[in-house]
């Protein structure tokens, strides 16, 4: 969505690892970044370093030769070629999961996350139930999206399964609440929902840490989309349900966000999102009730979205759309219609 204004959060570090080397941000623990073939360009992960010499690997990056090249490098140069014991994928989006399979195959590693992400990954790479390309098609085509980009989209094909060649074929399953041993420390595993199913970000009490994935992002608010497997599902009431399980922990916890720079200042962003969820709600309620008629979530993407929008970022935009009316319909504060061809519209 719309960048929020600057903030009082307070930023450690000036600039990012270069592609190639690592970062320390706590005691073992080090931050590489990779990058993404995508407008957002890059992706952090980390390197925890086990009392043993080896390795766990949190993400993994997008599943490309590009990105597997560079971990190349970290083999040599970060990991002194020791072996990579763990992986950890925080859920399942193609810039954290797609070389997870990968990793685990060449070290003979266990994979941990939680089994909501893992039963979706493969969901989408066989292309089940309402997971399938054609799903998300007629979903937002009910839902106002222009014909010529449904059929872009469409197009496309199985784009998750570019980014995820292959999914784990087992894990260690995480469960929110569960203590996860790695890099010589304990990390409790918190849930997050409404950006994926069952995200899990992981806090060190000892270190003060919390690698929050995509639920806390310093400057941009994560995706919050409404997709085919729960149409009339409230993901943004997730989403802002599990804030509150962050803004609990203490004020001088380091975040380390899988985009954007690592941070401190967790209440203070909590309370930023939400704020920018707030004020996208809205006007969104405002935009309805200007409106002589009911709208569809295409007809309202420019009140979320107020600059030009590629594919990639139409496809998402058109989900958070839905996923924000959904919501204020679930308030009480919009009404829901469908109408007899199956288009579904939104009015005050």
């Amino acid at each position: 969505m719309n960048a929020p204004p600057p903030s009082l959060l307070q930023y450690p570090y000036a600039e990012p690892p270069p592609p190639g080397e690592a970062l320390e941000v706590a005691p073992g623990l080090l931050w590489i970044r990779m990058p993404l073939p995508f407008a957002l360009d890059h992706i952090n992960l980390w390197l925890a370093r086990e009392p043993d010499g080896r390795w766990t690997a949190v993400d993994s990056g997008y599943g490309n030769d590009t990105t597997r090249g560079l971990w190349e490098d970290q083999f040599a140069a970060t990991l002194a070629h020791a072996p990579i014991a763990h992986v950890v994928a925080t859920h399942y989006h193609p810039d954290h999961l797609g070389n997870a399979a990968w990793l685990a195959k060449r070290f003979d590693a266990p994979v941990s996350m939680t089994q909501a992400e893992f039963l979706t990954a493969h969901a989408l790479l066989d292309q089940r139930a309402t997971h399938a390309l054609p799903d998300t098609c007629a979903l937002f085509m009910k839902h106002g999206l222009e014909r010529d980009q449904v059929e872009a989209l469409a197009a496309r094909g199985n784009a998750y399964a570019r980014g995820v060649p292959e999914a784990p074929r087992t894990i260690e399953r995480m469960i929110a609440g569960d203590t996860v041993r790695f890099g010589g420390g304990d990390w409790t595993v918190i849930p997050g929902y409404g950006h994926s199913p069952e995200h899990a970000s992981l806090h060190s009490p000892s270190s003060g840490t919390l690698i929050s994935g995509d639920m806390l992002l310093p400057r941009i608010s994560t995706n919050v989309s409404v997709w085919p497997v729960e149409p009339e599902g409230d993901p943004v009431g997730r989403f802002l349900g599990s804030l509150a399980s962050f803004e609990r922990l203490p004020g001088d916890t380091l975040v380390l966000p899988s985009h954007g720079m690592p941070f401190r200042g967790i209440a203070a962003r909590v309370a930023e999102l939400r704020a920018h969820h707030d004020a996208r709600l809205s006007e969104l309620e405002e935009a309805l009730s200007a409106s002589h008629a009911p709208c569809s979530a295409g007809d309202l993407v420019p009140v979320l979205f107020r600059r030009p929008l590629d594919l990639q970022q139409r496809f998402f935009a058109t989900g958070e759309a839905i996923a924000h009316l959904n919501h204020l319909w679930r308030q009480g504060r919009a009404t829901r219609v469908v109408e007899s061809d199956g288009a579904v519209r939104f009015a005050a």
